[in-house]
């Protein structure tokens, strides 16, 4: 194995590599359809990723979080409409889901009184925003439970044919 990188600022995809425990030209046998100077380029941000190479990169080294990190910090338009997730454990997952939908269950009759008209009057735009913040949080426990899932299947501690 080749020798470990005393690099300081790393990129996250160079530490997704290292974390994996693969060399360069590992990964790059791994991914078939990338070089090793590739690899280098991105992982030392000397050439911009295509997405097609995070989804290679998060395959090959088993981290679906990639996928993510370069729509939220590297795509114009994924900054803008896709939250940032983090990894979390299924009972994080599971706990943070009941806690919004209970505070949403909580607000459903308010929710109602608001869109019922169709129009978000002044005295109900800071009621509004609370509960728009609540499915905020329900979307963001969802794609949670979504990366965590991926992960668990490349992981192969869930069948993918199962649960499909």
């Amino acid at each position: 194995m080749g020798r470990k990188s005393i690099r300081e600022d790393k990129s996250v995809y160079f530490k997704a590599r290292e974390e994996a425990g693969l060399t360069r030209a590992q990964a790059s046998e791994l991914i078939g359809s990338m070089t090793e100077s590739r690899l280098e380029k991105i992982e030392t941000g000397k050439v911009a990723i295509y997405p097609e190479d995070v989804v290679d990169l998060a395959n090959a080294y088993k981290r679906q979080d990639l996928c993510n990190y370069y729509c939220t910090h590297q795509c114009k338009i994924g900054q803008e409409t896709v939250p940032e997730v983090k990894m979390s454990s299924l009972p994080e997952i599971v706990l943070g889901m009941l806690s919004a939908l209970n505070s949403l269950n909580n607000q459903k009759e308010r929710f109602i009184d608001i869109t019922a008209d169709g129009i978000i009057s002044d005295d109900e735009i800071d009621d509004f925003l609370a509960i728009q913040k609540q499915l905020e949080q329900i979307d963001l426990t969802v794609e949670s439970l979504k990366l965590w899932v991926s992960k668990m299947i490349s992981e192969g501690k869930i069948n993918k044919d199962k649960l499909n």
